[in-house]
């Protein structure tokens, strides 16, 4: 298929575009197969580049009057951007509008930009294998309690688990493909994280009972192999004991007490995430219509802000990961974490309570490597989350917000404790963008078996590749960053959590004055921190003339000596 085909009018003059905090621009509008390009001769206005794939809804609005010629198209985009369009002529706006609504509903990845997109600039570090399983697990790997197995090489045993597995080494790839059959889509219980204690957190599916509470002798010797003799774990099920009751009926529930006598299991009713049914999309959507409503009163606000129920989902995930945490450090017990299929509220909580224990998670590269590890490497079904948005008509079960509420619990996170990440929260909307529409290949597919088929990695560039350029990275960078080795607890009061205004508010309050604020802030304290690094480095100098002083001293004292 050529992109021309479906481009009825891709040149067209006199189109009006109408974008937040900018004056109406009259230009020449570009349709190519993966742009809408609007340019203008006016000196000074800068042109519309937009990626097609970043368009979440495409509506057309006739003229109010008959008589009048064209239209206006509005643009809603995934990042929340609504760009309006004034189109001429009538059959022109016709055919905007179907050329606009064919190319931003393809649905083949191999269509997308990242596959014809090409870096300008010389790519520093390959981001596709930047973080390897036997990298990243390498001072672990190094003892005598864990090991790579490769018994996923083909991905036959789970198609959503990479290729390279952390598994216990006294555990045999059989016992693992014994083990895949016991739970849900093969995903059979791996190492997510060691604590510093010695602690474990694992990640799997449901098992599959078929009714009949039938056991796994394989699975039961995973888990009891990470526990050793005489110690405890905690099960931890994102579901609650309805949604546990109803999934038996399907063949599915939780471990049988009888068998798994070292485990205490916790249910959290986390069922909106789990079920799929779409609800989650749904409330962040009239979250998304409360911001953009320009006419809302104070009181209405609230109410609709509560009545979206995003910061309640926001503070069950918070409350659900704390209680991992704590597991985990307080009580240096090993925790077991899954739902359903394991895809979505289980790698949410893995990955949030990661970011409170862990200093490293909370640092550019170790944010890097556990979204790799726990949502890119483990599975998550990105193609089909992030297939479409708030704004689209098709509220399909399989599209869930889950990535952009990982962000907002960390965003969360470095609300209240904003010394203790390296990087910024707008490295965090970045990462959002790009989840969702990309130049770059690293969102793409549903898991790495499909990432592989496409050929990705010697097909597009990495996102992290591009993100880690210094010229890049340095705009992210906390410039009030401390590291801090201890977890970070946060509060989940409904008081202590707020609105990510930056991310959802950033086209309806214009941010200009606050941007610049930031910029001023970090250049004070940027020229604090050059001041006292020359500070020390005059004292550094001084204690060297010092010592030579001294040094001269003593040769003068002892030629003293000898003369006398």
């Amino acid at each position: 298929m050529e992109f021309a085909e479906l481009i009825t009018t891709p040149k067209l003059d006199g189109v009006v575009l109408h974008s937040p905090f900018h004056d109406p621009i009259d230009g020449t509008l570009c349709i190519t197969g993966h742009h809408l390009i609007l340019s203008t001769r006016k000196e000074n206005v800068q042109e519309l580049w937009l990626l097609i794939q970043a368009i979440d809804s495409v509506e057309k609005k006739p003229p109010s009057n008959p008589a009048q010629n064209g239209g206006t198209i509005i643009l809603k985009c995934k990042d929340f951007r609504q760009l309006q369009m004034d189109i001429p002529t009538s059959y022109d706006f016709q055919n905007v509008y179907i050329s606009i609504e064919r190319l931003s509903n393809l649905d083949r990845a191999e269509l997308s930009y990242p596959f014809f997109y090409r870096p300008m600039y010389n790519i520093l570090e390959d981001g596709h294998t930047l973080f390897q399983p036997e990298t990243e697990f390498s001072k672990l790997l190094s003892t005598d309690e864990w090991r790579v197995s490769h018994v996923n090489r083909n991905y036959s045993v789970c198609r959503s688990y990479s290729q390279t597995l952390i598994v216990p080494k006294n555990i045999d790839d059989n016992t693992l493909i014994s083990a895949a059959s016991f739970r849900e889509g093969g995903r059979f219980p791996i190492l997510s994280y060691k604590h510093e204690n010695g602690a474990v957190l694992l990640r799997s599916s449901q098992p599959l009972l078929c009714n009949s509470n039938k056991r796994s002798r394989p699975d039961e010797k995973i888990l009891d192999a990470v526990l050793g003799p005489y110690k405890k774990g905690y099960i931890i099920d994102t579901r609650s004991t309805n949604l546990i009751g109803h999934c038996k009926g399907k063949g599915g529930g939780t471990e049988p007490d009888g068998h798994y006598t070292q485990w205490n299991k916790i249910c959290k009713n986390l069922d909106k995430l789990v079920k799929c049914d779409g609800s989650v999309l749904e409330h962040f959507s009239k979250l998304i219509e409360a911001c953009n409503d320009p006419n809302i009163s104070t009181d209405k606000w609230l109410s609709r802000l509560e009545g979206s129920h995003w910061l309640t989902h926001v503070q069950n995930v918070l409350s659900s990961s704390c209680l991992v945490a704590q597991c985990l450090d307080k009580e240096g017990v090993s925790v077991l974490v899954h739902g359903s299929s394991g895809l979505d509220a289980t790698l949410l909580i893995t990955a949030v309570a990661q970011v409170i224990l862990n200093p490293d998670c909370r640092t550019v590269r170790g944010l890097q490597a556990l979204i790799e590890r726990e949502f890119l490497q483990a599975g998550h079904p990105f193609q089909t989350r992030h297939a479409k948005f708030c704004y689209s008509s098709s509220k399909n079960k399989n599209l869930q917000p889950t990535f952009l509420l990982f962000l907002d619990c960390v965003h969360q996170l470095h609300y209240q404790f904003p010394y203790s990440f390296e990087f910024t929260t707008r490295m965090l909307i970045v990462i959002f963008e790009n989840s969702y529409y990309s130049n770059f290949g690293t969102f793409i597919g549903n898991n790495e078996c499909e990432r592989r088929e496409m050929k990705l990695a010697e097909n597009t560039t990495s996102f992290w590749s591009y993100l880690n350029r210094p010229d890049v990275i340095t705009n992210f960078l906390n410039p009030m960053y401390e590291p801090n080795k201890a977890a970070i607890w946060p509060s989940i009061a409904p008081v202590s959590l707020v609105l990510w205004s930056d991310l959802y508010l950033r086209w309806v309050v214009d941010q200009k004055q606050q941007r610049r604020a930031t910029q001023k802030i970090q250049q004070l304290i940027q020229n604090d921190k050059d001041l006292r690094s020359k500070v020390i480095r005059m004292r550094k100098q001084l204690i060297d003339l010092q010592k030579e002083l001294q040094h001269v001293r003593l040769q003068n004292d002892d030629e003293f000596l000898e003369e006398n």
